[in-house]
């Protein structure tokens, strides 16, 4: 009998050989051995306490920043769903929202209670879970400008709550969430006080900015890699010369060149060849590490 034949009792759904690649936004990707859909965080907390450590779990989140490779995922993947979605302003220009919960979501609910300083979230494509676990971003804000307290679980079910300080946050990093593996199930996050209308104005700029410079219509994972120090990452590889250049099914947008796309048949592995080739590239002609800020998970 195998691991897979003898998991915990919960009261969500265990799905077995589950093609992973409609949880993202790649489209792409192989099965996982076993999706959990927990139903409360009490379902989550139960099912982790119970899981042999030698079982390999991996979080998934909206699957906006994740490229799950063609060999699928060995062991657990958990999905958060409805019961993770909850947003709840708490007053003081507070706002609570689970981990599940879509960036955007949070943007807008914390807009209509009068609370400023989030509506970066509004062009950060994911949910909350993944904007906790790499300090996300963009137009000059980013998650730890927000951040009051995490809340988490550990890998033997363990509920933490987590100070701003504690995720020891960088660019697009959390050195605690590297070193420990964490499920985070929600966050509290402050703003300032301000009209609902100027801040619902404030984010429609931003829209509007994403919609004119962004591919966000098309199979994408947002941006692919991290700027280096000095440098932006759709730069070089629009100088490198793999802007609209297509590799298999694979493509950097010709709209924004750090946002790699796929057509419509590519592969896990055309994507993920694609930007280890620009990678290739942009260090032998100009000496520069680029990194990548999308996820890669699972087998080739």
């Amino acid at each position: 009998m195998s691991w897979a034949d003898d998991l915990p009792a919960v009261r969500g759904k265990l799905l077995r050989d589950e093609p992973l690649g409609p949880f993202t936004w790649f489209r792409v990707g192989g099965p996982a051995e076993v999706i959990f859909l927990p139903e409360d965080e009490d379902d989550l907390a139960a099912f982790l306490k119970s899981l042999p450590a030698e079982v390999p779990l991996t979080v998934l989140g909206v699957g906006s920043n994740t490229l799950v490779r063609d060999g699928g995922v060995d062991g657990v993947v958990v999905r958060l769903g409805k019961a993770f979605a909850r947003v709840e302003p708490r007053g003081d220009s507070r706002i609570f929202a689970g981990a599940a919960v879509l960036d955007a979501t949070l943007a807008r609910e914390a807009g209509k209670a009068g609370i400023a300083g989030l509506e970066f979230y509004r062009g950060v494509p994911g949910s909350i879970g993944g904007a906790l676990v790499m300090n996300a971003g963009c137009y000059g804000a980013e998650t730890r400008d927000v951040l009051v307290e995490a809340y988490a679980l550990t890998r033997a079910g363990e509920r933490l709550t987590l100070s701003n300080a504690d995720l020891e946050y960088s660019y697009r990093k959390s050195a605690r969430a590297a070193k420990e593996p964490l499920i985070f199930t929600g966050a509290l996050f402050e703003g300032r006080p301000d009209d609902p209308a100027a801040i619902q104005q404030r984010m429609d700029e931003i829209t509007e900015r994403r919609e004119k410079t962004q591919p966000i219509r098309e199979k994408t994972g947002g941006s692919t890699f991290k700027n280096p120090p000095g440098h932006s990452s759709w730069k070089l590889v629009d100088e490198a010369g793999w802007r609209g250049r297509l590799f298999g099914g694979a493509m950097f947008s010709p709209l924004h060149s750090n946002f790699l796309i796929n057509t419509g048949e590519a592969t896990a592995a055309d994507l993920e060849g694609l930007g280890e080739a620009v990678r290739a590239d942009v260090k032998a002609k100009f000496g520069v590490d680029i990194d990548w800020e999308i996820k890669r998970i699972g087998k080739p």
